[in-house]
C-alpha cells in the first residue's frame, strides 16, 4: 500500500498533467498495475483499526488488574 502523498501525485499526475498510465509507472517506478489502481480510482484506502484483545481490553482494567488494585486497597499506608 502507498502513502498517502504518493497517492496523491499520482492522481495529480493523471489528472492534472493528463499523463498516461504508462508515463506515470515510468517517472514514480510503481509497477503499472499499482499506478492504474491510484490513478483511475475514486476510493481511497481505509485506515484499519486493529482489534484489540486480551483480558485488558475485554473489561475495563481485566480481573487480575483490578484483584491486584483491591488488595492494594485493602493494604495499610
Amino acid at each position: 500500500m502507498l502513502a498517502m502523498p504518493e497517492i496523491n501525485h499520482i492522481k495529480n499526475l493523471r489528472n492534472n498533467k493528463s499523463l498516461s498510465i504508462n508515463e506515470i509507472s515510468k517517472q514514480t517506478g510503481f509497477c503499472w498495475s499499482t499506478v492504474k489502481k491510484y490513478a483511475d480510482e475514486d476510493l481511497l484506502p481505509i485506515e484499519k483499526n486493529p482489534l484489540k484483545k486480551g483480558m485488558m481490553y475485554e473489561e475495563k482494567w481485566g480481573e487480575i488488574v483490578s484483584d491486584w488494585l483491591m488488595e492494594d486497597r485493602a493494604l495499610k499506608k
